[in-house]
């Protein structure tokens, strides 16, 4: 079966593009790039390719032109199963076993001072449905800060109908938890549940209530809520660098390294792949020059905006 391509729309830093798509081995993948025209699974958090040669053959015979195909093992399957060129692809999990293994060796003592903390600052962390009234408390949090984690926060600006519109999405597999003090949303986090773990695609704060600890409170409901719907992981997505990556340690995600597997379908591809291009200009850039850069873009954003506009993290 030929693969022919057409149009899908998804969600960039927050706004909704549209990119070229192609079907293959009966899913929907995404194609990326310019001069090096890379494809990979639309739900690669949620799906895998089980059959890669038929997918190889399948975007070979399309008429579009496709350099690389890519995809990766998602957790716990962190064994290659493949002969194909890979890398690791680190990604942030808690293995949820019960809640005392989380607790006592997990979290350091620290992140349990936080937590209980919380409860007695008054935060309440609990499973919510989404109505108008969390879309608001949502829309109020998205429009406290213009900078988050030294750079422009995607969701800032939005009104309450476009905040309402990005909570819909993937809402049959989602669980929301909200974080209260007195009757006031100062948290939250939206989940997303797919077969084998359940992620946090979206975490956030009220600046004005952090010294509270909401965050903490919020991962440990999340942990419990795993355990109670009997789900093994609980993942942050990919691991972060700076105070990202030190919150996702405090809070008892390790670091998972799974293959990501880069096939070339063309001699462009093949000479992306030997020329290490294969990852764009972030794969050539030095480690200290990437942190060197991100603290400049950090410096930057506090410049142009008013501290009481920016959030570090």
């Amino acid at each position: 079966m030929n693969a022919t391509t057409y149009q899908e729309i998804i969600r960039s830093k927050g706004v909704p593009i549209r990119v070229d798509a192609v079907r293959a081995e009966n899913k929907t993948f995404i194609i990326t790039g310019r001069l090096i025209k890379t494809v990979a699974l639309r739900n690669e958090w949620q799906q895998d390719v089980k059959d890669p040669e038929t997918v190889i053959r399948e975007l070979k015979a399309s008429p579009e032109r496709m350099d690389l195909l890519r995809f990766w093992q998602r957790i716990p399957e962190s064994d290659p199963k493949y002969n194909y060129y890979h890398e690791w692809r680190d990604v942030a999990a808690i293995p949820i076993t019960d809640y005392r293994t989380w607790w006592e060796k997990l979290v350091n003592s620290n992140t349990r001072r936080l937590i209980r903390k919380s409860e007695k600052r008054g935060v309440a962390a609990m499973e919510v449905e989404l109505d108008d009234k969390l879309v608001q408390g949502i829309t109020d949090m998205f429009n406290e800060c213009v900078v988050r984690r030294g750079k422009r926060f995607w969701h800032y600006g939005k009104d309450f109908k476009a905040v309402k519109k990005d909570m819909l999405l993937d809402l049959n597999e989602a669980i929301f938890i909200g974080a209260y003090h007195e009757k006031e949303l100062i948290g939250y986090i939206k989940l997303v549940v797919a077969d084998r773990y359940a992620m946090i695609t979206q975490i956030l704060d009220k600046m004005a209530h952090r010294d509270k600890a909401p965050m903490n409170a919020m991962v440990a409901k999340a942990v419990k809520i795993c355990i109670q719907r009997k789900i093994p992981f609980l993942t942050y997505t990919l691991w972060r660098r700076g105070g990202h990556g030190y919150f996702q340690e405090r809070n008892g995600f390790q670091r998972i390294s799974v293959p990501e597997y880069y096939v070339p379908l063309t001699l462009r591809g093949r000479l992306a792949l030997r020329l290490g291009l294969h990852k764009g200009l972030k794969n050539v850039l030095p480690e200290a020059v990437i942190v060197w850069l991100l603290k400049l873009r950090a410096k930057w954003y506090s410049f142009r905006y008013p501290s009481k506009k920016s959030a570090v993290a």
